[in-house]
């Protein structure tokens, strides 16, 4: 499995907010600049984390961006599910599979979509910043 470009740098802005929560909001240039991403780019994926309430705007000369809820409270998986359109691995695990989910190797697909959703789960944007992965 191969996270999209999306799922990497939406991560990154996320991290990047996670370790300016609680000091205001900033603004869109400034985590561009700071996490060497595209100004446009970053715009769209902070539309997109901001329209799954993951990340809060404050319009005006001094508004930006910042975190929706305290770092501790975002996990890793929630971040990427948005990003990712759900983290679906295969077609049958979202039921759209022409086998309607009934081949031998479901199990080993269900199987490996759940552990890695459980292992994202476990990590906090908290913890990231703080490499205690």
């Amino acid at each position: 499995m191969k996270l999209s470009s999306k799922a990497r740098y939406g991560l990154k802005a996320m991290c990047y907010m996670a370790a300016n929560y609680g000091k205001g909001v900033v603004s869109l240039p400034t985590m561009a600049v700071d996490t060497e991403l595209s100004e446009k780019y970053l715009e769209q994926l902070i539309a997109t984390l901001r329209k799954a309430g993951l990340v809060e705007a404050t319009r005006g000369a001094s508004g930006g961006y910042c975190l929706a809820r305290d770092p501790k409270d975002i996990n890793v998986g929630e971040i990427l599910r948005v990003l990712e359109d759900g983290l679906v691995i295969v077609d049958c695990i979202s039921g759209n599979c022409d086998n309607k989910c009934m081949c031998s190797t479901y199990n080993v697909w269900n199987k490996l979509y759940k552990a890695i959703n459980s292992c994202l789960d476990e990590m906090s944007l908290d913890s990231l910043i703080k490499q205690e992965v």
